[in-house]
């Protein structure tokens, strides 16, 4: 059976209250534009019954556990306000638990993203796209991925995503796809500029090869 995207199946304790004006928004908000600009992060008719797809979050400083993410359920959104925004005071994936704080609730995909910073502390950038080009062509372009029987948003994607990393398969690449999660690809890094370039590198790859076998 068909998942309905942006569907939070972690149990959630989230305070209704706004995030912090500390926290500058203005790095994350103008790579995440450009992500919806690219049909990576957004909503639309034709894709997923018009339920929203994709975003974005980072780290509040270098070794903090505590991250700021788009909003669920704001991809019709070009661009984002602090109220579309929220903060991830908490996640324990093992626990199937997250605590957050802001106008809107997190993202489905929070625990998985929260698996990935999990992994390495220099990681200070997560951007979960949507990209049927990039999704597609997994085989072709060698990425790392979890498997298809592994739904998101669940304990086991979390343990799925730890494993990625302790194989030693993201050494060379810093982006992977969800095969068990329609379109679903992670990219991460030491900030949201390396995060972003290292998606669109893969997009541009995988368009290549889709190029390439319309041309054979």
């Amino acid at each position: 059976m068909k998942q309905q995207e942006g569907v939070i199946k972690y149990q959630l304790n989230h305070t209704q209250q706004p995030i912090s004006s500390q926290y500058s928004l203005t790095d994350i908000n103008a790579w995440r534009t450009i992500a919806v600009r690219l049909d990576l992060i957004g909503q639309s008719p034709e894709r997923y019954d018009n339920i929203g797809f994709g975003n974005i979050r980072q780290r509040i400083a270098p070794h903090s556990a505590q991250f700021i993410i788009s909003g669920t359920q704001t991809g019709h959104l070009e661009q984002l306000s602090p109220e579309h925004y929220c903060l991830i005071v908490k996640a324990e994936p093992q626990q199937n638990r997250l605590q957050s704080r802001g106008l809107c609730k997190p993202s489905s995909e929070s625990l998985t993203h929260a698996s990935v910073y999990a992994q390495n502390q220099a990681i200070q950038a997560v951007i979960h796209a949507h990209s049927p080009e990039i999704w597609k062509q997994t085989i072709a372009l060698g990425l790392p991925h979890t498997t298809a029987d592994i739904a998101y948003g669940t304990v086991e994607m979390a343990a799925a995503v730890e494993q990625l990393f302790q194989s030693g398969k993201l050494t060379q690449t810093s982006l992977f796809t969800l095969l068990g999660h329609e379109d679903g690809v992670i990219a991460f890094g030491r900030n949201m500029e390396e995060t972003a370039w290292e998606l669109i590198k893969h997009l541009s790859l995988a368009i290549r090869i889709e190029l390439q076998c319309v041309n054979r």
